[in-house]
């Protein structure tokens, strides 16, 4: 099914404008009949069915709506030196189909791609895009977003709880750092040179720990993956757990009463 997210949804009719509509009609080619659904900024999915298709308009109504079951439950910041290249569009597209809340871009020392003020607002446009698409994608129940890049002092100071470094030159496991009950994590990952030993320490200064994936060496593009999946299992965030569970016919189970049927 179709997804789209909407600051905020009509009931029981809503319309659907802009580009959309254009991507509806002119993309997906859909037309009267057929299912699509909307996310709104309050985290509710709305299952719709078009009653108007034409460029740039789009009517639809909504036939039930209900929190969205597929966010998890455990907050998740990437703090994500800048990679070369186009590495930072695969890391941002991954990770939020991995289920990251936010991601940081963080200019560490190492870091080759090191763009001005004026480079760096065209990339955030393209990288908010790109959540946005991931996000459709993966069926999330909101957008991820990019935020404004940060200096490495910055980011360790607004870390907030259970924040870990990936370092390859020591830690713990990340299971040591995190559990199942984990609320909140702030993962650092380095850029291709990883992070300078003064890096390091400045996040520890500020509260964080180091943890390891293993003894081989992960390319910029692949820690993050591999980390956040980590910490997606140890918080027991994949699949059908911490009661996202619905029953056949959309209605939570376990995960709160909120249901609306016109």
């Amino acid at each position: 099914m179709a997804w789209f997210f909407s600051e905020s949804v009509t009931l029981p009719c809503h319309t659907i404008t802009g580009e959309d509509a254009n991507h509806i009609t002119a993309s997906l080619r859909m037309k009267a009949g057929e299912q699509l659904t909307i996310c709104d900024n309050n985290g509710i999915q709305h299952n719709c069915t078009i009653e108007h298709a034409e460029k740039g308009l789009v009517s639809v109504r909504v036939n039930e709506s209900y929190p969205c079951m597929n966010e998890p439950q455990t907050f998740v910041t990437l703090y994500q030196a800048l990679a070369k290249g186009d590495k930072m569009e695969f890391i941002i597209q991954k990770a939020v189909e991995l289920g990251v809340k936010r991601i940081v871009p963080v200019l560490t020392d190492r870091c080759v791609s090191r763009p001005d003020e004026k480079s760096m607002k065209k990339k955030l446009e393209r990288w908010n895009k790109i959540a946005l698409q991931a996000a459709q994608q993966s069926r999330r129940g909101e957008v991820p977003a990019v935020m404004p890049l940060q200096t490495l002092s910055e980011a360790a100071k607004n870390a907030g709880k259970t924040a870990v470094v990936c370092y390859e030159l020591g830690g713990k496991p990340l299971g040591v750092h995190i559990q199942k009950r984990t609320d909140e994590v702030s993962l650092f990952i380095g850029s291709e040179g990883g992070f300078e030993k003064y890096e390091i320490d400045e996040i520890l200064k500020n509260g964080g720990a180091c943890a390891t994936l293993g003894n081989r060496i992960l390319r910029a593009e692949t820690a993050p993956i591999a980390a956040l999946s980590v910490i997606m299992y140890l918080t027991d965030n994949l699949g059908s757990v911490n009661d996202n569970k619905r029953s056949d016919n959309g209605n939570a189970i376990n995960g709160g009463d909120w249901h609306f049927t016109p």
